[in-house]
């Protein structure tokens, strides 16, 4: 009966760990942030070689990150960063890819952020008239 006790206790200690393990997941707040199309922003900031996702008004982007040596160490110098699938672009603005790469710049203020096509060329032909199109931040 003692062993029966143990074992159940055992048990729902595991499952309140899973719980939390599984509400904590930062995945799984990516996914759900992406079917809400709110913003957020999946990094390992630690782990420069893993690229970084992230999701806003429901279209998801992954950006590349470059290693590369500033005046004072080693950083992440470059970032070129694409949507999925081009097909979710629809209703998009540049102020919103301008939000996504100020959000870049506050996680890697010295990285040149580049888009990859058709984002790219967007960025460029949408430029203000006498605004030139500055293709870093």
């Amino acid at each position: 009966m003692w062993l029966l006790r143990m074992l159940l206790f055992a048990l729902i200690l595991f499952l309140i760990y899973s719980a939390i393990k599984y509400l904590l997941n930062s995945k799984r707040k990516l996914e759900l942030a992406h079917e809400q199309k709110r913003y957020y922003f999946w990094d390992d900031q630690e782990n420069v070689r893993k690229n970084f996702l992230i999701t806003y008004k429901g279209v998801l982007f992954e950006g590349e990150k470059y290693l590369g040596t500033t005046d004072n160490a080693f950083e992440v110098v470059s970032i070129f960063i694409w949507p999925r699938s081009t097909a979710a672009l629809k209703g998009m603005v540049r102020e919103d890819f301008i939000f996504i790469e100020r959000k870049i710049t506050e996680a890697y203020p010295n990285a040149k952020i580049d888009w990859k096509s058709p984002v790219k060329e967007f960025m460029h032909k949408t430029a203000s008239p006498g605004e030139p199109y500055i293709d870093h931040m």
